[in-house]
C-alpha cells in the first residue's frame, strides 16, 4: 500500500537568513547603489549592525562605513565594523583597500585609533576577542606594503626609531656593531628635539607600539593556566599574535629593525616556558606556530643588508656568541672557569650548557645575561625578578648549536606519513572557512632570500600534494572495506581499482650511508600482490613505470565484518589506519626475480596472477623508523603493511618536483643578476625592463612582422620614421629598425635647446628595407610570411620581447596573445640564430596551439622540438617529440643523400658520393665548390667591361640538376637579377650539404636515446615543454648539459609560482653566471589563477598567486594589449572595465557576423532573473555541491529553443559556476534532448573555471546561488565568465543578490540596464538578416519565468514535428523506404500525443512546475555512487518529455552522479 502523501514541511528561517533580510532592508534604505533616494547617514545604524554581528553585507564598507567616517563619529563599533569588513574581504580574497585609496584623508586618524585600541586593557572597552580582530587587521596592513596609503602609516612602526624600545645596554651594543647606524641615530635624536612635545609624544608611542604589544601579549600568555579551563579567546589571541610576529619576521622591510626588538624581548623563551604550550589540545597549533617563529628569528640573513648568510658565516656568528659568553665567564665568574677554558664544540650542546649553568643561582645567571646585554643590570644587593627556569633557558637557547636549515631539509622524508596527512593544523580539510590561523607559510610579495623563497614553496607544494594523497587514500581504503576477521586479522569486504592487498613484503637491500650522512644511500623492498582482477585493471598495475610513486598502508580495523562505512565520521578510526609510507617503483620482477626494464622490447608474459614489484623506500624515513624501533622499542613499521595504493600518473609527480626544489636549495642556484632582486620583491621593479638594460640592442630585424611601410608607421605613433631609401617601390618589408638607445645612467643637465634635440633624437627611428636573399628556384624555397596586421601595442610587446631583459605582456581575452608569442619566437630565431629559446606553458593544449602557429612561420622544422606527453594531440601529421625528431632526421638524411646522388649524376662525377654524410661533405668540397668558384670567376665583373647577361645562364654548371624546377630558371632581363637567381640555386645546394653536416652525428650515434639527446642539446633551437615537465625533468636536463638563452612563458598567470621559477634554472651556470638573456611572460592576471584544491592553501597561504601576478603587484612594467577581436563590442564592455583601455579591433564592427543580430532573441546579451522554483532556489545535496533546479531547467529550455530555431548546437556552450549545477544540467539535457536529432547536445556543459582559455559563439551561463554570492565574488571568475562568448551571452541568476555585490557592480550595472525577463522572437529563424540593435519586424514575446519558457519550447517542438509530418505527407512522393520512415515518424508522434494525454489525465499524480504541492526536499542520505549517466533510459528519437508536467532531474537525483561523491565544492 502506498504511503500517505507527506505534508510539505514549513522550514523555519535560519538566524543568518533573518539577519541577511535585516541587512538587505538597511542596504536598500541607506547604501545600495541602485536605490536613487537614500536616507541620510545615521551612526546608530552602525552600532545596531555591529551589536547584531552582521558584518558581511555587500557594499556596507564602501558605500556607508568608510564614506561617512570622520574623527567626529569615530567610535568602538565604528572601528570594529571597518576592521571586520576589511578582514572579511581578505578572507574572501577580494581587494580590500580600494575604498580607502579613494578617500584617504581620515585613514591616519583611523589607524592611530586602531593602535590605541590594540594596546587597551582587555578588561576595558575592548574585549580580547575584539583585540584578536584588531591583530588580524594589523597583520593585513603589514602584508599590504605595496599600497602607498598603508605603507605610509606602517613605516612609522617598523623603522629604525623603533629601537627606542630596546634596553639602553643592548641599544649601545647594536650601534657599536654598525658605526653607520650611530650617525642615523644621532640624526633621529636631533630631529626629535625639534618636534613640539605633543608630536614627540605621539611619535614615541608609535615607535614603542610593537614593544608594548609584545609585553601585552606576554601578560596574556602568563594568564593561561596549565590545567584549569581557559577561554578560547585567550588561545586565539595568542595564536594570532604569533602569526603576526611570523609575518613581521618573514618580510625584510618589517624584519630589518624589528628582529632586534623581538630578540631583546625574549618572546620565544617566554613562549617555550608558558603553560599554553604544555596544554595538549589547546596548545598544539600554538606550538607549531612557535616553531615557525623560531625558524624565522634565526633565519640565515643579515637583517641590515638583506644578504643571505652562508653556512660558514652562520658558524662564525655562533662561535662569536659562545666565545663572548666564555670571555664574560672567565672575567667575572670563577665558578665557570671550566666552561670558559673548554673548546666550543665541547660546550655548545644543550646538555653541556645545562650542566655548566644549571648549578648557578638565579642572581648569578641574571648577571651573566646582563654582561651579554640580554637583561638590564641587576642592582647590588637586589634579587632578580626573573625565575631561574627563565634565565637558564635564555642562556641555553641562545648559545646552543643550531642544525643548519639545509641539513634539516636533506634529512626530511619527501613522502608524507600518517602524522602529517591527518593533522588539521598542517593539512586542513578542503572546507576551510578562513576563520582561524594555521601553521603554514605564506606566499606574499617579498621573500628574505632565494633559500626562503624555495623553502616556502617546497613546504606548500608538499602539503598541497599531501592533501590530494589524503583524498586518494581515504577513497581507496574505504572502497576496500577493511573489517576485523573472527580471528583478529584483517579481511577486505570490497575492492578498489587503485589499491590491492599485499601478499608479502620484504626489505631486500639497505645500502651503506655516504660519508658524513647517517641515512642509507638506498633502501629497496619487494612487494607481492595478487592481481585477480579484470584484464584492463591488471594491465594498469602491470603498466606501473619506473619512478611511479605508490603508498604502503597498514590497517588494523576494529569494526566487525559487515559494518557500514560512514563518510561523515573520522576516517582513521573507522578503518583502523596505523601507518602510511611512500615508495617509488623500480620495476616489476620477471620469473627469475630480475627487474623488467622499460624499453622498446616487448615485456615478457608472466604466468599466474601473483606479481612482485621492486620499490625504493625513502632512506630518511627508513632511518627514522629504525631509530625509533631500536631506541624506543617501537614495532617495526615495515613488517606490518597490508595495502599498496597507486595513484593516477598525471597527479603523481609531486616527489619529482620536491626533489627538484631540494636539489636547487643544495646548489648555488644562480639567477641572472638582473632578475635576482625582482624575484625576491626588492629594488626597482622596472630595473629588468629593456630600456634599463645595459646590453640593449640598437638595430633589430623585424623580419615579416610588418605588412607594409604604412603598417610600420602606424605601429610607432609619436615617432619620426626615417626610411633609408626614398623610392616608395623599394619601401617594402622586411625592415631593419634602428632605435635610439639611451644608457640607463643619468645625464648632466643641458640647456633647453639641447634637451629638445635629445627628445627629437629619442623619437626618431631609422628604417632600412632589405631583401631576403634568394633561396632557390623551387616554390617551396619561398619563405612563409606573417599575415597578421599587429596593433601598435602588440608591436611594442614584440619589440620588448626581442630585447634583452624581462618582458611582461598582459593579454586580455581575444587580444592575440598567442600570435604575439609566436612572432617574438620567430624574430628571435632570425635575429639571433645561435641562441636557443625555451617555450613553457601551463597546459599541453596551449603548447600545441603555439606549435601549430610556429609551423606556419618561416622556421626550419628541424630546429623544433617538443618534450613531454602532449605532442600526440598536435593536429599535424608531423611528430615533434624527441623520437619523432630523430626519425625525421634519419628520413631527411636519406632524402638529402638522394639529392646528392642526383647532383653527382648531373655533374657526371663517378663514385658513390651519397653513401654517407661524410662522403657527401668531401663531394661538396672537391666537386661542387670547385665548379662554383670556376663559374663565378667566369661571370663576375671584369674590369670596365659590362658583364654579359647571357653568360650567367651559359656557364651555369647545375642546369641539369635544376631541370625539375620551374623553367626557365634565368629570366635574361638583367645581369643582377640572373646572378641573384644563380646564387639562390647555389644556396639551395649548399643548404643540402650544411644539413647533412649537421646530421653526421646521427650516423656516429647508434642508439635512438643518444640521437635524441644530441638533438636536445645541440640541434634544436626552439624547445617546448609544459611547466610540469620542466619541474619533473630538471635533473636529467642539467645532467645532459642542456643550454638555452631565452624563455617564453604562455599562460604565465595560471602557473604556480614555483613551477614558473624552476624553468629559469634548467641549465648549469657558466663561470658562476646564468646565460639567460630574455624572459618573456605572457598572461592575464585578471583571469583565474593556478588551481589549488585545498581552500586553506589557496586562501590562507595565498598559494594561488602566480609569479606573474606578484610581479604585477610589485610594479614590474607590463605591455597591456588593448584591442580584442573575439567578441561583439557590447559583450566586450561587460569586462573591459577591468583592463587598461581595452578596445576593439576594426573587424569587430565590420564583419557581418558581429553586426548581425542573434536570431530569435531581441538582445545580444541579457541577464534573466530566476526566482525560486517550487519555493526552492539554491540547494546543497552534499556539502558545497550547489545546484539550482529552476536555473538548470531555464538554461536547457533556452538551449532547446535556440536549436529549434536553427542554431547549430555545437556553437552553443552552457557554463555554470559550480560542479553540482554542471551535473544537474547534464542530466536534464540527457533526459530532455540529448539524443534528439532535432536538438542534440551543446558543444560543452562545464564550469567557468574549466572553460578558461576557450570560447564559443553563444554562452548560456547559470550563476546558481540565491543566498550568498559565493566564489563569483572573485572578480577574476566574473571576467572569465563574461569573456567566453563571441556573439551572445545569456545569464540566469537571482538579480537581487548579485546586483548588491560591490565587486561585481561594473558588469551588473550594464546587465541590469536591460529588461530582466527573457525577450524572444519565435518567428525569426536562424540565420537572420536583422542588424544588431534594430527593432525586429516580428512580434517580441516576453518570458516571465521558467515554467512559461518550458511550456513554450514544448509547444514549439510539437508544432515543428506536426509541420514536418504534414510536409512529408503533402508534398513528397516517397519511395518505399521513405514511406516506412514517415510511418516511423508518425508512430513517434502518436507516442508523444499519447504521452501528452497521459500527462493531462494524471495531473493529480504528476505535479507540474506551477503546482504548489510539488515538494522539492533534498534527502540527506548518502548519495549512491552509480552515475545516472550510466543507468538512465535513452529516450527514443523525438521523445521530448513535457517540461510543464514534471521537472525531470531534481538536485537530489543529480547528486547521485559519481562526481557528487568526490568533486569538491568550488573546484575549478
Amino acid at each position: 500500500m502506498a504511503a500517505p502523501a507527506q505534508p510539505k514541511k514549513i522550514v523555519a528561517p535560519t538566524v543568518s537568513q533573518i539577519n541577511a533580510e535585516f541587512v538587505t532592508q538597511l542596504a536598500c534604505k541607506y547604501w545600495a547603489p541602485h536605490i536613487k533616494k537614500k536616507s541620510p547617514f545615521d551612526i546608530k545604524v552602525i552600532e545596531e549592525i555591529y551589536e547584531k554581528e552582521i558584518v558581511k553585507s555587500s557594499q556596507y564598507l564602501e558605500n556607508y562605513l568608510w564614506m561617512n567616517y570622520s574623527p567626529e563619529v569615530s567610535s568602538k563599533a565604528y572601528l570594529m565594523s571597518i576592521c571586520c569588513m576589511v578582514n572579511e574581504k581578505f578572507r574572501e580574497n577580494v581587494p580590500a583597500w580600494e575604498t580607502f585609496k579613494k578617500k584617504p584623508d581620515h585613514f591616519p586618524f583611523f589607524f592611530k585609533c586602531i593602535l590605541k585600541a590594540a594596546l587597551a586593557e582587555t578588561d576595558g572597552e575592548f574585549s580580547l576577542h575584539e583585540q584578536t580582530v584588531l591583530l588580524l587587521f594589523l597583520d593585513h596592513c603589514f602584508n599590504s606594503l605595496e599600497v602607498d596609503l598603508i605603507r605610509s602609516q606602517v613605516q612609522q612602526l617598523i623603522s629604525l626609531p623603533m629601537w627606542m624600545g630596546l634596553q639602553p645596554a643592548r641599544l649601545e651594543l647594536e650601534l657599536k656593531k654598525t658605526p653607520k647606524l650611530r650617525k642615523f641615530w644621532n640624526l633621529i635624536k636631533k630631529n626629535d628635539e625639534k618636534m613640539d612635545p605633543e608630536a614627540r609624544e605621539q611619535a614615541y608611542q608609535e615607535r614603542r607600539f610593537l614593544s608594548q604589544l609584545i609585553q601585552k601579549f606576554i601578560s596574556v600568555l602568563k594568564s593561561v593556566p596549565l590545567s584549569e579551563p581557559v577561554t578560547m579567546d585567550k588561545v586565539h589571541y595568542c595564536e594570532r599574535f604569533i602569526e603576526l610576529m611570523i609575518d613581521l619576521e618573514a618580510l625584510l622591510p618589517t624584519r630589518r629593525w624589528f628582529n632586534t626588538i623581538l630578540d631583546d624581548s625574549h618572546l620565544l623563551v617566554h613562549c617555550y616556558l608558558s603553560s599554553l604550550i604544555r596544554r595538549e589540545g589547546d596548545g598544539h597549533l600554538f606550538s607549531q606556530l612557535l616553531e615557525m617563529l623560531k625558524f624565522y628569528t634565526g633565519f640565515e640573513i643579515n637583517d641590515q643588508t638583506g644578504n643571505a648568510l652562508t653556512e660558514n658565516e652562520m658558524t662564525t656568528i655562533h662561535y662569536d656568541r659562545i666565545t663572548s659568553l666564555q670571555r664574560a665567564a672567565f672575567a667575572h665568574f670563577p665558578e665557570l672557569y671550566d666552561f670558559a677554558l673548554s673548546n666550543v664544540a665541547e660546550v655548545d650542546t644543550r646538555e653541556s650548557l645545562v650542566k655548566f649553568f644549571g648549578p648557578l643561582g638565579s642572581n648569578t645567571l641574571h648577571q651573566v645575561a646582563s654582561y651579554l646585554c640580554l637583561l638590564p643590570t641587576l642592582p647590588k644587593n637586589d634579587d632578580t625578578a626573573f625565575d631561574k627556569e627563565f634565565l637558564l633557558e635564555l642562556l641555553v637557547s641562545r648559545h646552543e648549536r643550531r642544525i643548519s636549515q639545509i641539513q634539516q631539509l636533506n634529512q626530511m622524508p619527501l613522502y608524507p606519513t600518517e602524522k602529517i596527512i591527518w593533522d588539521e593544523n598542517i593539512v586542513p580539510t578542503e572546507y576551510y572557512s578562513g576563520e582561524g590561523c594555521l601553521a603554514l607559510p605564506k606566499l606574499n610579495l617579498q621573500f628574505l632570500t632565494l633559500h626562503d623563497y624555495l623553502l616556502r614553496n617546497f613546504n606548500l607544494f608538499r602539503l598541497e600534494s599531501t592533501y590530494e594523497i589524503r583524498q586518494d587514500i581515504e577513497d581507496s581504503v574505504s572502497r576496500m572495506k577493511p573489517w576485523q576477521s573472527e580471528y583478529g586479522g584483517v579481511v577486505f569486504g570490497g575492492w578498489a581499482r587503485m589499491a590491492q592487498p599485499i601478499v608479502a613484503f620484504t626489505v631486500v637491500e639497505v645500502a651503506k650511508p655516504n660519508i658524513g650522512e647517517n641515512w642509507p644511500t638506498r633502501v629497496r623492498a619487494d612487494v607481492t600482490i595478487n592481481l585477480n582482477v579484470r584484464d584492463h585493471i591488471k594491465d594498469e598495475w602491470e603498466g606501473l613505470r619506473k619512478h611511479d610513486v605508490c603508498f604502503l598502508i597498514t590497517v588494523r580495523p576494529t569494526k566487525p565484518y559487515g559494518t557500514k562505512f560512514d563518510r561523515r565520521r573520522p576516517f582513521i578510526e573507522q578503518v583502523g589506519l596505523v601507518y602510511v609510507r611512500g615508495c617509488e617503483i623500480q620495476g616489476m620482477l620477471d620469473d627469475k626475480g630480475r627487474v623488467i626494464e622499460d624499453g622498446p622490447e616487448p615485456r615478457p608474459n608472466l604466468r599466474g596472477e601473483s606479481r612482485t614489484f621492486r620499490v625504493f623506500l625513502d632512506p630518511n624515513q627508513y632511518q627514522q623508523d629504525m631509530t625509533n624501533t631500536i631506541q624506543n622499542g617501537a614495532e617495526d613499521v615495515y613488517d606490518t603493511f597490508n595495502i599498496i595504493m597507486r595513484r593516477k600518473p598525471k597527479e603523481n609527480n609531486f616527489k619529482a618536483v620536491l626533489e627538484t626544489i631540494r636539489n636547487l636549495m643544495n646548489t648555488d642556484c644562480v639567477v641572472p643578476d638582473w632578475l635576482h632582486d625582482i624575484i625576491l620583491g626588492y629594488g626597482d621593479p622596472s630595473s629588468a625592463h629593456y630600456s634599463k638594460m645595459p646590453n640593449q640592442i640598437a638595430t633589430l630585424d623585424f623580419n615579416d612582422t610588418f605588412l607594409s611601410i604604412e603598417h610600420l608607421k602606424a605601429s610607432f605613433p609619436g615617432h619620426n620614421v626615417k626610411v633609408t631609401v626614398n623610392d616608395p617601390a623599394l619601401q617594402i618589408p622586411p625592415f631593419r629598425i634602428t632605435f635610439p638607445v639611451r644608457s640607463g645612467k643619468g645625464k648632466k643637465r643641458k640647456d633647453t635647446d639641447g634637451e629638445d634635440e635629445d627628445t627629437e633624437e629619442a623619437k626618431t627611428l631609422i628604417v632600412e628595407p632589405h631583401v631576403i636573399p634568394n633561396r632557390g628556384p623551387y616554390p617551396y624555397n619561398q619563405p612563409k610570411r606573417n599575415t597578421i596586421q599587429f596593433t601598435h601595442t602588440q608591436i611594442e610587446a614584440i619589440r620588448a620581447g626581442m630585447q634583452p631583459g624581462l618582458t611582461m605582456v598582459v593579454g586580455p581575452p581575444g587580444t592575440g596573445k598567442t600570435d604575439v608569442a609566436v612572432q617574438i619566437i620567430s624574430n628571435i630565431y632570425h635575429n639571433f640564430p645561435e641562441q636557443r629559446t625555451l617555450i613553457v606553458t601551463h597546459s599541453n593544449q596551449a603548447l600545441n596551439q603555439l606549435f601549430e602557429k610556429i609551423m606556419a612561420l618561416d622556421i626550419d622544422e628541424r630546429h623544433l622540438l617538443r618534450l613531454g606527453h602532449g605532442e600526440e594531440e598536435l593536429e599535424t601529421e608531423k611528430d615533434f617529440s624527441r623520437y619523432g625528431r630523430v626519425n625525421y632526421v634519419l628520413a631527411r638524411r636519406i632524402e638529402l643523400l638522394e639529392e646528392v646522388k642526383r647532383l653527382q649524376k648531373s655533374l657526371g662525377v663517378p663514385g658513390d658520393a651519397s653513401y654517407t654524410c661524410e662522403t657527401a661533405g668531401y663531394f661538396f668540397l672537391y666537386q661542387v665548390m670547385s665548379r662554383w668558384e670556376e663559374y663565378i670567376s667566369k661571370v663576375k665583373n671584369k674590369g670596365n667591361t659590362l658583364p654579359d647577361v647571357a653568360e650567367v645562364s651559359t656557364f651555369f654548371p647545375f642546369h641539369e640538376y635544376f631541370a625539375n624546377a620551374p623553367q626557365p630558371i634565368f629570366k635574361g632581363r638583367s645581369y643582377e637579377e640572373d646572378m641573384e637567381i644563380a646564387e639562390g640555386c647555389f644556396r639551395h645546394i649548399k643548404k643540402i650539404f650544411t644539413q647533412l653536416e649537421e646530421f653526421r652525428a646521427s650516423e656516429l650515434l647508434r642508439s635512438g636515446l643518444d640521437r635524441s639527446k644530441y638533438l636536445l642539446v645541440k640541434e634544436a633551437k626552439i624547445i617546448a615543454m609544459t611547466c610540469t615537465h620542466a619541474a619533473l625533468k630538471r635533473h636529467d636536463l642539467v645532467k645532459l648539459g642542456f643550454k638555452y638563452d631565452n624563455i617564453l612563458m604562455e599562460e604565465a598567470a595560471q602557473i604556480l609560482e614555483i613551477e614558473t621559477f624552476i624553468p629559469l634554472l634548467l641549465q648549469n651556470p657558466q663561470d658562476g653566471f646564468s646565460r639567460l638573456k630574455r624572459w618573456i611572460m605572457i598572461g592575464d592576471h585578471h583571469q583565474l589563477p593556478p588551481v589549488i584544491k585545498n581552500m586553506a592553501f589557496q586562501k590562507y597561504s595565498n598559494m594561488e598567486q602566480s609569479l606573474f601576478t606578484r610581479f604585477v603587484r610589485i610594479g614590474v612594467p607590463t605591455v597591456d594589449l588593448d584591442a580584442q577581436g573575439r567578441a561583439r563590442a557590447s559583450l566586450c564592455n561587460l569586462y573591459n572595465w577591468r583592463y587598461k583601455n581595452l578596445g576593439n579591433l576594426p573587424h569587430v564592427q565590420l564583419l557581418p557576423e558581429f553586426s548581425t543580430a542573434n536570431a530569435g532573441l531581441l538582445y545580444d546579451f541579457q541577464l534573466i532573473n530566476v526566482e525560486d522554483f517550487q519555493g526552492v532556489g539554491e540547494s546543497e545535496p552534499n556539502p558545497y555541491f550547489y545546484q539550482n533546479l529552476g536555473e538548470a531547467e531555464y538554461v536547457v529550455a533556452l538551449f532547446m529553443y535556440m536549436c529549434l530555431l536553427g542554431y547549430p548546437a555545437d556553437r552553443i556552450s552552457i557554463l555554470t559556476t559550480y560542479n553540482g549545477q554542471k551535473h544537474l544540467i547534464r542530466d536534464i539535457i540527457n533526459r530532455r534532448c540529448g539524443n534528439n536529432p532535432l536538438i542534440g547536445r551543446p558543444n560543452k556543459v562545464t564550469t567557468v573555471d574549466r572553460f578558461q582559455g576557450q570560447q564559443n559563439d553563444y554562452i548560456l551561463l547559470s550563476l546558481v546561488r540565491t543566498r550568498a554570492v559565493g566564489h563569483l565574488r572573485d572578480v577574476r571568475r566574473l571576467v572569465v565568465a563574461m569573456s567566453r562568448a563571441r556573439l551572445g551571452l545569456y545569464i540566469f541568476a537571482r538579480v537581487s543578490l548579485f546586483q548588491n555585490c560591490f565587486e561585481l557592480t561594473p558588469a551588473f550595472s550594464q546587465l541590469t540596464a536591460r529588461p530582466l525577463h527573457l525577450h524572444i522572437i519565435p518567428t525569426e529563424p536562424f540565420p537572420t538578416s536583422r542588424k544588431n540593435g534594430e527593432r525586429p519586424p516580428h512580434e517580441v514575446q516576453i518570458i516571465k519565468n521558467m515554467p512559461q519558457m518550458a511550456n513554450f519550447v514544448y509547444n514549439m517542438y510539437m508544432h515543428l514535428i506536426q509541420t514536418t509530418h504534414h510536409y512529408h505527407q503533402t508534398f513528397l512522393q516517397l519511395p518505399p523506404a521513405m514511406v516506412e520512415e514517415s510511418e516511423e515518424i508518425q508512430s513517434q508522434e502518436t507516442e508523444l500525443e499519447t504521452e501528452e494525454e497521459a500527462m493531462s489525465t494524471q495531473a493529480d499524480t504528476i505535479p507540474s512546475p506551477t503546482d504548489t504541492n510539488f515538494s522539492q526536499e533534498i534527502p540527506g542520505s548518502e548519495p549512491d555512487t552509480t552515475s545516472c549517466h550510466e543507468t538512465e533510459d535513452v529516450p527514443a528519437v523525438g521523445d521530448i518529455p513535457a517540461p510543464a508536467a514534471e521537472p525531470v532531474a531534481t538536485p537530489a537525483e543529480a547528486a547521485t552522479s559519481k562526481a557528487a561523491t568526490s568533486v569538491p565544492a568550488e573546484t575549478k
